[in-house]
Formats: C-alpha cells, structure tokens, sequence
C-alpha cells in the first residue's frame, strides 16, 4: 500500500486497528475509532480491508470530495456482487463520515455493518461514487482471504438475527465506547503506521450476542 499510494503522491498513514478485548470482532466500532484517533491533520479516511490488496495502478485513491467513493466495487471485487455492496475499500471525506454518525456499534460478529452503512449514506444525501474505466474485473484485487470458520464470529445469536436488518438511527461516532490499550508507531519498508491496540466495550443488556458462550 505504501508504494501503491507513494507512486500516487498521496499522503497517507496506515492506522492498524487490532481488537484486544475478549468481545466478538466489532469492524464498525474500530473504524469508529480509527476515525476518532487519526487526528485533525487528516481530511479523509480509507476504510480498508485488511486482506484486500489493490493490484490495478489506475485505481483511484485521491480525496473523495464529491462523496463516498467506493474502490471495492462490486464489478471488481473478487467475492462481493451485489449493487449496494459498499465494503472492502471506501474512501470518504471526515465531514461526510461525520454525516453519517460512522457507522453502528451494533454489530458484533462477522458481516452486515456494510449493509447498514449504505442506508446511512443515502440516508445523509449522499451519493456511492464507484471506479470507471477499470478493465481488469475480479482481477484487480489480491483478496487474502482466510476461509477458516471462526464460530466466535460468523455465528448469528438469539435477538441478534432480527437486528442485523435494522437501521441503527441512534449510534455511531456519538456512542462508540473503547479504550486505547496500547500505540506502536513504526515503520514497515517505509510506510508510516501505527498499531493501536483497542480494547471496545459492549452493554449486554443492548447488544447481549457481543459475547459468545
């Protein structure tokens, strides 16, 4: 990504959010907080996918300013096809993020939060913007995938079946609970990151399947 966005001259700095608590994973809640600790010397954010790798050198990664620009589009995205599909790489301006209240805090385990997000979006006027011109189709991500079946997260417990289907109109950036454990700066070939250890928090009395047991 480094050489990527350097070819590009694209400032940028790489944000690792790594869960340590002992909740199920939370993408929404850490880009929550990824967002909440990039610091006022940003103006937009890249929510990326970990294990999702872009290979064709004309994708777009400048500042989104006409609205959320969706890299991972569906008609390149190696797995995820359909049209109101806004995962694995979205580029938005902090005001539009702002917009939106981030994302929901609701959803604990594997999937959905994405699904939520694009209501969000359209809900605070915004328009999907996608990449045009690409000719390069599933071909142009490296998606390091793990198929492995981690039960913690992919399963789907009691009152959280009916949720994940709802809109979630009270929180996001305003409600997202956590605590910073830790924060590594360092320097991988180059590319300036920094790892921020979170420990997210969870009332189980509103989302009681944040645990698993």
């Amino acid at each position: 990504m480094h050489r990527f966005l350097s070819e590009k001259r694209i400032r940028h700095h790489i944000l690792v959010l790594n869960q340590v608590d002992h909740f199920r994973f939370n993408r929404a809640s850490l880009i929550n907080v990824g967002f909440l600790e990039s610091g006022n010397d940003t103006d937009y954010i890249a929510m990326h996918d970990v294990d999702l790798l872009p290979l064709n050198e004309q994708l777009d990664y400048g500042y989104p300013e006409a609205g959320p620009f969706h890299v991972a589009s569906p008609e390149l995205h190696p797995l995820y096809h359909y049209k109101t599909y806004v995962g694995g790489i979205l580029l938005l301006t902090k005001q539009h993020y702002e917009m939106c209240n981030g994302m929901s805090n609701r959803f604990w385990g594997w999937g959905r939060e994405d699904d939520e997000f694009y209501r969000r979006i359209k809900g605070a006027g915004l328009q999907v913007r996608r990449p045009t011109g690409i000719t390069t189709g599933y071909e142009t991500f490296q998606h390091l995938h793990d198929p492995a079946w981690r039960k913690r997260d992919q399963k789907r417990i009691a009152a959280q079946k009916q949720e994940q289907f709802k809109v979630d109109r009270e929180g996001g950036l305003n409600n997202v609970r956590y605590r910073i454990e830790s924060r590594t700066a360092l320097s991988v070939a180059g590319a300036p990151c920094t790892v921020l250890n979170i420990l997210l928090d969870c009332d189980t009395n509103e989302t009681p399947w944040c645990t698993f047991g």
